[in-house]
């Protein structure tokens, strides 16, 4: 090396040296070393895991308001991991990870994002503890709707006392922070994550990153309420049990965020290939002539009279369960009625659960076997979204002719929320705001007994002289069933070889006992009503067998006798109409129940009563694939629907006749039209009566 080069060579280190020493005064070096990336990558699982864990805390009580459900609160929601091999808990880690992702890409700030995402947990677990002490419901998608139309009125959802949570949620937030601003000041790095030079660089990898984790969470959630989807089986195989009857019971069980997410997008029909509002005009057109010749041989007016729906919980008659032998009848009363009106059974799309289903068919005249697998619970899943929801009860115009009873929590299955937007005007339950007057039980049973029920429901048929919607949901045989009635002397036994097991018999000797109680309550109301001055037709319908027939529904040629309930349309004397029987009424399922009152009160029908008589004369039932499980929320994707020819066998699509598929594909395109169509139906008279 030349001495020239040498000398080069030491005055462009000593510049370098000198430019540094500078910079350093300048800028003085950080007292602390920075975070190494594995301390990172610790830190943030432990921040999302306290995020996951402030969203839990939001939804845990103590103790459930309802005894139907059993929380899955504090470290359980953990634990289950190794004790029951369920790993949801990590699935909600997962989600809440992927927007964590996102906040730290945005800013590219490690603390900043940290402490983000934990307030913003926070925060959402005290609105959430907010809305459950006063609603009891979880935070649900439709509430964003709220947020957007009804800011103002937020404070009035704030319970008294909660001042309490704010203070210890600011408390928690406050120590929380005072940690991470402690770690930023120890992190040589101040939490920048990407610290490239090249500017173009690092916001490309950002933005790289952030894409991918926005991708992920908005795939997961739009395809994780459709069954069979690769979201729905890979939130199923991490332990996520949808428990939609209870929003609450839901959010505790499965994590609040994923409790949230199924509801975001589920799939409802398909659209039909056909369906455009020249079609609907059509299919209006079609079943207007078809009203017009109904009614043309009927004198009576639907809304003259009262209608009164009784949704008898779990009410069935246990004598026709296969492999079943009872001592005596448990319903003799009701039989008696069904031999002297419009009665049969009712095919059912539960078995131990899937009240609001059955309801949701019987209030709208829409059938579930016509949506898609992925919706489970229209309550929870449609009505919250639909801006068109017409229902029976609408028939009788103002919402001050409506009125609902049921002697149990309003939250459950959203119900406080939907019966406002189906127009009642009140909607009687244990928790109001309308609280329903007669709360008698009987002897140790925990639940409403069905006479204070029918007591409570008189009082609003007999006040004024308008003519009402009454809608009944009891509670009084609603499972488990331990021993709750003195002097029970209701025997069961198995007629198969094989003994009850205990806890199997104790619960149907409970059941019969309840069924009994129900008949004769049943009747007593009934009385009531025959001497009233007033037309009154009541439908009377159970929901579905109690989930307690375990022997029975281990055989699957049981299935469908595991799916039948009774039921029965019946007239008081004022009505004129006492003693009718309407044609084809042996069985049915509950989206023909309107169609078949009024053909049982020969009253006048609109174009989609019409509709749903003719399709009942095709079809006697219809519901979609069940299984045997109770509080089963997983549809069976496969196969086809269940429809029931007259005599009750089973149908096949394929062997329809043509006004069959045409009353099918029509009763598609209706129902499309009504819940996730464009509402062509709404600007015509195709739900008005004449």
């Amino acid at each position: 090396m030349s001495e020239n080069t040498s000398n080069t060579t030491s005055k462009f280190r000593w510049r370098l040296w000198t430019n540094r020493a500078e910079a350093d005064e300048v800028t003085p070096k950080h007292p602390h070393k920075p975070f190494p990336g594995w301390l990172y990558g610790v830190l943030f699982v432990v921040f999302d895991i306290i995020a996951v864990a402030a969203l839990e805390v939001g939804v845990s009580t103590s103790s459930t308001r309802v005894q139907l459900s059993s929380p899955d609160v504090g470290f359980n929601f953990v634990s289950k991991m190794w004790l029951e091999g369920n790993f949801v808990f990590l699935l909600n880690v997962l989600l809440v990870g992927l927007l964590y992702l996102m906040l730290l890409m945005l800013c590219n700030r490690f603390w900043v994002a940290s402490a983000v995402i934990v307030g913003m947990a926070i925060s959402v677990a005290s609105i959430e503890h907010f809305k459950i002490e006063i609603r009891y419901e979880a935070i649900l998608p439709a509430d964003l709707n709220f947020l957007g139309s009804n800011t103002g009125n937020m404070l009035t959802f704030i319970p008294a006392g909660a001042h309490v949570t704010i203070l210890v949620a600011l408390a928690v937030f406050a120590a929380l922070l005072a940690l991470i601003l402690a770690l930023r000041h120890l992190d040589g790095r101040n939490g920048r994550m990407l610290r490239s030079s090249n500017l173009g660089l690092n916001l490309g990898v950002r933005l790289l990153v952030m894409l991918l984790a926005l991708l992920g969470f908005s795939l997961y959630c739009m395809q994780v309420s459709t069954t069979d989807s690769w979201a729905n089986k890979f939130s199923h195989a991490m332990g996520d049990k949808p428990s939609m009857w209870d929003s609450v019971y839901d959010a505790q069980r499965n994590g609040p965020l994923v409790a949230f997410t199924r509801q975001l997008n589920p799939k409802v029909m398909d659209k039909p290939d056909d369906y455009s509002e020249e079609t609907m005009k059509q299919v209006a057109a079609r079943y207007k002539k078809a009203a017009e010749k109904l009614n043309a041989d009927r004198s009576n007016d639907l809304n003259d009279s009262t209608v009164v729906y009784v949704l008898s919980e779990s009410f069935s008659d246990p004598s026709r369960v296969p492999g079943l032998k009872v001592n005596k009848d448990s319903m003799p009363n009701i039989r008696k009625i069904k031999e002297s009106t419009t009665s049969g059974l009712m095919l059912s799309s539960g078995y131990g659960g899937g009240t609001a289903n059955l309801e949701y068919m019987g209030l709208t005249g829409l059938s579930m076997a016509n949506f898609d697998s992925s919706l489970t619970s229209p309550y929870q899943q449609l009505v919250p979204t639909e801006h068109w929801t017409p229902t029976v009860n609408q028939l009788w115009g103002a919402p001050a002719n409506s009125l609902g009873y049921h002697p149990y929590e309003s939250s459950m299955y959203s119900r406080a929320t939907n019966y406002k937007k189906f127009g009642f005007s009140h909607f009687y339950t244990l928790t109001g705001p309308d609280v329903i007057k007669y709360q008698d039980k009987i002897d140790e049973s925990p639940y409403v007994s069905d006479k204070a029920t029918y007591d409570s429901a008189l009082e609003g048929i007999k006040d004024g002289t308008a003519n009402k919607f009454i809608q009944i949901i009891t509670m009084q045989n609603h499972m488990p069933y331990h021993e709750w009635y003195e002097n029970n002397d209701f025997t069961a036994e198995s007629t198969t070889g094989t003994p009850l097991e205990k806890d199997e018999q104790e619960s149907i000797e409970t059941y019969q006992k309840g069924a009994s109680i129900t008949d004769q309550a049943t009747q007593e109301f009934l009385n009531e009503l025959d001497k009233l001055d007033k037309p009154v037709t009541v439908v009377f319908y159970g929901d579905h067998l109690p989930g307690i027939y375990s022997s029975a529904s281990e055989d699957e040629n049981n299935s469908l006798a595991l799916h039948l309930t009774d039921y029965f349309i019946w007239s008081n004397k004022a009505s004129g109409t006492q003693g009718n029987k309407a044609d084809d009424a042996d069985y049915s399922s509950p989206n023909f129940f309107v169609a078949q009152a009024a053909e049982h009160m020969n009253a006048k029908v609109s174009p989609f009563l019409a509709f749903l008589t003719q399709m009942h004369s095709k079809i006697a039932a219809m519901e979609p694939p069940v299984v045997n499980k109770i509080q089963g929320w997983d549809r069976i994707p496969e196969g086809q629907s269940i429809y029931l020819d007259q005599s009750g066998n089973p149908m096949s699509e394929a062997d329809f006749d043509d006004e069959t598929k045409q009353l099918l594909a029509d009763y598609k395109l209706i129902q499309y039209d009504i819940t996730t169509g464009k509402n062509y139906l709404k600007d015509t008279d195709f739900m008005t009566l004449p």
